[in-house]
Parts: C-alpha cells; sequence; structure tokens
C-alpha cells in the first residue's frame, strides 16, 4: 500500500492556507512560484496525525544581521511544535535555536546547513502524541528529520509544545505552520503523506 501525497503547496495558489484566525494570508507567490512570507504565521487547512512532511525553503542572505535575526522562520509540525529555520552557515557550535533545531528541545546531530539563497529540504517523519479516554497524554510525539537528505533528529522524543504555537496545547491531530519572522523567507514544494 502506499501513501496519497497531499500538496499544500504546488507553487500556485495559496487557497490551502489560512492565518491562525481563519482569515486569508497576507503571503504572496513570486515570479518563480515561491511562497514569500508576509505578515503573520499560517496555517494549512489540511490536518494530520502521523505523517511525513516535506518542507523546501530559501533564505536570503542577510550578512549584516546575527543569531536569530538572520533569515529567521520556523516550521511547526501539527502546529505546535518548531522545527527552526535560520541561516546557520558555517556555525560551528551548534544549538536548538540553529536552523533544524527542535527549538527548546533538541540540538541537530550536525550542521547540515546550505549557504542563503540555496533551496534547502526537510523530510520530517512525525508520530503523533497519543491520548487516553481523559484526553491526557500517554505517549509523547516523536520526530526524525532529514536536513538536506542527512539525518539531524533520529526518533526523538517530543517532550512539550514549542512557544510561539497555533492552539498552545498538544493534539492528535493538527496543521503544519509555517512562521512569518519578519524575514523574506520563501517556500515551494510543501506536501504530506498521511501515514
Amino acid at each position: 500500500m502506499t501513501h496519497k501525497k497531499i500538496m499544500l503547496f504546488d507553487g500556485t495558489s495559496t487557497d490551502g492556507w489560512t492565518t491562525k484566525e481563519g482569515q486569508p494570508i497576507n503571503w504572496t507567490i513570486d515570479e518563480e512560484g515561491a511562497l514569500v512570507v508576509g505578515t503573520d504565521d499560517i496555517i494549512s487547512k489540511e490536518t494530520y496525525g502521523d505523517a511525513h512532511i516535506h518542507v523546501e525553503f530559501w533564505l536570503p542572505n542577510m550578512p549584516e544581521a546575527t543569531g536569530q535575526a538572520k533569515a529567521n522562520s520556523g516550521v511547526y509540525v501539527h502546529g505546535e511544535y518548531e522545527i527552526q529555520v535560520l541561516d546557520s552557515y558555517g556555525v560551528e557550535e551548534y544549538t536548538d535555536s540553529d536552523c533544524s533545531g527542535i527549538y527548546e528541545q533538541h540540538r541537530p546531530l550536525i550542521n547540515a546547513n546550505l549557504p542563503p539563497e540555496t533551496w534547502q529540504t526537510y523530510d520530517i517523519y512525525f508520530r503523533a502524541p497519543t491520548f487516553n479516554n481523559d484526553g491526557e497524554i500517554v505517549q509523547n510525539g516523536r520526530l526524525t528529520l532529514l536536513f538536506n537528505g542527512q539525518c539531524v533528529h533520529n526518533n526523538v522524543e517530543l517532550f512539550h509544545r514549542t512557544p510561539g504555537g497555533y492552539r498552545r496545547k498538544r493534539v492528535p491531530v493538527g496543521p503544519l505552520l509555517l512562521q512569518d519572522h519578519d524575514n523574506k523567507v520563501r517556500y515551494r514544494n510543501i506536501w504530506i503523506e498521511k501515514l
């Protein structure tokens, strides 16, 4: 049995996305068919539990900026667990705040960042948390991440949600959230396979 690929953004329309308040988004599609970060975080209308999530992103070159000011955005799995998007190319002391870090939880195993103004890829394999009949978590979610084809997280446990999420609680089924952090990061070819 094969899993169906569900396109969340194919370069032609933003119809699959809303703001957190359910309004049309203020992000644009450029001449190359990439989704350019505008104002406000956006969430996918499509929701999922366990999934393979594919996201491609392009970071602007911001040589004067440093740290969290350097091409910052984020991919929030289930709208609650942030995988950092940042220009961390060449950073030697890598932390959970650098690109591909699971913010405030897990530092990547290696720095797989390519230079800015290069398309880069996340392939996220996510197992959703499980809940009992009272709505209490009995097993935390887990995540494996391939960043530009290299494994940077191997089946790590997600102990808690990260700041800035959508519902501010963990859920069995949720959307994908892309973060606005006032930098012109671009996204393309975003899809999921429900597992």
